[in-house]
């Protein structure tokens, strides 16, 4: 069945749209700070044969859209053919089964009209906390997936509508906060029944066989849309490594390497030279290598619609039980650090072959810090949240200052809610000068918080990155600063041992941590920079004096001009005649 061009148009902007109030809705109803302010979920329409992506929320984590896929054929295939009914309801958030880490919570919804399984509703978000050894989950000393909390596989929750109430006794149970994951819970629930009435209503009005063909042809074109974009690069092989400072129980890194191959129409990415699996948490699985995948290409080729179209053309080469593909119990916590680095990898390789189609690296790490403790009255508090960076320059201008990572369009959590919500204050919140990686276009900065504890005592933990391996530049620019935290104590400021990840490390009331986040990497040669531009970062504080000399060979007189002799002695130096 052939769509015109203007029922297409039209069809498509309301499958958007049924995706993107769904997530309108959880974000309003959800107890979870991390959910309602930061926007970690996201909801999208799956095909009802093979759980592909058909349309996805904007506001949503593109990488959960692009592991539910996996998620809903794991639904599909564990109901069987005739295993669906009006008014059935799935939960899990099983890790190797379409999932990402144990915080993650999958909801899958048959959507039936007149009968017929037409397609499914899905829906993800980060629950604050779901058990295991360390309050929010982060736990970056586990060695098997049950010390980061509850394992749920595929459930009903509602049989044919009817609610199984000892399922939710069960998830409550094994929460520290119970009362955040039931407000969490029925956020998800609403907003799939929001989008079941959506669709009713939009499949009432045009009818399956046109609603079915619109969307086959928006995932045709994805496709064709990709092929065009990779028959656009140069054919050839090319390759990228980078580093995860260390799984969090050996201190030695580990290898996130691609060979990116382009023959025509079509693209091989192969991992197979990355670490074999590890002990600690940041191993993935590969649905969450592929989605990670996904992410980075929908990055690089922006204008391709974001179905499970975009991945046609790709093929994935990831060594079994390897840091990219493993299988239960090893632990997965830490799923976020891995998938930020194959984002890296992906951007390193494809600006060797078209620098202006990528970015230079952005931090690379969302800093996961959890603090906990109990109030004055007994009550207990978690307190779980993630951290901004830099992002990396690009052709045409400077990177981002102080964004969210490139796996999500999730947002910082304002400290002002923070703040309301946990017995902390934030004594200091601001961008890190000297962060960004210099380079013609230089890389965003990274951040500066300090957290001050009010009440008696809590324990903190740390989950991050780029410690020991800062983000890289590209394109002939430079790497920006590494990551660095501390946190005092009685007897003094200290660092961990780990340098990017801690347990457990106790703090009393008035006590400090403080995380130091890296930029972005830089984009070009930092000595083709305009000097004008080094002076103008340097009176803004982005840029040290010391650095624009050092990074930029610019040097600035003391009201802060371009010393114009100065500057082209330090950038040309074998243009000076040696004395006689």
């Amino acid at each position: 069945m052939e769509i015109d061009a203007v029922t297409l148009a039209i069809l498509k902007g309301r499958f958007e749209q049924i995706a993107d109030e769904m997530d309108a809705t959880l974000f309003r109803a959800a107890f979870n700070p991390i959910i309602a302010e930061a926007h970690d979920a996201s909801h999208g329409l799956y095909d009802a044969e093979t759980g592909m992506t058909l349309v996805q929320g904007k506001s949503g984590l593109p990488i959960f859209v692009g592991a539910m896929a996996f998620a809903v054929k794991s639904v599909i295939d564990k109901a069987g053919p005739d295993g669906h009914a009006p008014g059935d309801l799935w939960i899990f958030n099983d890790p190797y089964d379409g999932g990402t880490h144990l915080s993650d919570f999958r909801l899958v919804k048959p959507l039936f009209h007149d009968g017929r399984l037409f397609c499914f509703l899905a829906s993800v978000g980060h629950w604050h906390d779901v058990g295991g050894n360390v309050p929010g989950n982060y736990n970056p000393a586990a060695t098997e997936v049950f010390q980061e909390g509850m394992l749920i596989p595929p459930v009903k929750l509602y049989d044919k509508g009817e609610l199984r109430q000892d399922i939710i006794d069960i998830l409550s149970a094994n929460s520290r906060l119970p009362l955040s994951l039931y407000g969490d819970l029925n956020g998800q629930i609403n907003a799939l029944d929001l989008g079941e009435r959506r669709m009713t209503a939009l499949l009432e009005e045009y009818g399956e066989a046109t609603a079915g063909a619109c969307l086959r042809q928006l995932k045709e074109r994805a496709a064709t849309m990709m092929r065009a974009q990779i028959a656009a690069l140069p054919d050839g092989t090319v390759s990228a490594e980078d580093w995860l400072d260390n799984d969090g129980i050996v201190d030695e890194p580990l290898k996130i390497a691609l060979d990116l191959t382009v023959e025509k129409d079509r693209m091989v990415m192969d991992f197979s030279r990355s670490s074999p699996a590890c002990q600690g948490p940041v191993n993935i699985s590969r649905a969450t290598a592929v989605a990670a995948c996904y992410t980075a290409l929908k990055h690089i080729f922006g204008e391709v619609p974001a179905n499970a179209g975009v991945l046609e053309p790709v093929e994935f080469r990831i060594a079994e039980d390897s840091l990219l593909s493993v299988k239960a119990p090893k632990p997965v916590g830490g799923y976020t650090e891995t998938i930020l680095r194959m984002i890296d990898v992906v951007f390193q390789a494809v600006a060797q072959l078209a620098p202006e189609k990528t970015v230079a690296c952005a931090y690379g790490t969302i800093n996961a810090l959890s603090m906990a403790g109990h109030r004055a009255n007994g009550a207990r508090w978690v307190m779980f949240s993630f951290f901004g960076g830099g992002h990396g320059g690009h052709h045409q201008d400077d990177g981002l200052n102080h964004g969210n990572a490139p796996i999500s369009t999730a947002t910082i959590p304002p400290l002002e809610i923070l703040e309301a919500a946990y017995p902390v204050r934030f004594t200091q919140w601001a961008l890190r000068p000297d962060s960004g990686g210099p380079g013609r276009h230089r890389g965003g900065l990274g951040a500066v918080y300090e957290i001050e504890l009010l009440e008696e005592s809590a324990d903190a933990f740390l989950f991050g990155e780029r410690g020991k391996f800062p983000p890289q530049g590209i394109a002939g620019g430079a790497p920006a600063a590494a990551n660095r935290f501390t946190y005092q104590q009685a007897d003094g400021a200290h660092e961990p041992p780990m340098v990017s990840k801690m347990v457990g490390i106790h703090i009393a009331r008035g006590q400090r941590v403080r995380l130091e986040t890296p930029g972005g990497g830089g984009y070009g040669d930092p000595q083709s920079r305009d000097p004008q531009i080094v002076a103008r970062d340097v009176a803004r504080g982005f840029v040290s004096p010391e650095a624009a000399r050092r990074d930029y060979g610019v040097s600035l007189d003391p009201a802060g001009a371009v010393d114009q002799a100065a500057t082209a002695r330090l950038r040309h130096p074998k243009d000076e005649k040696e004395p006689a």
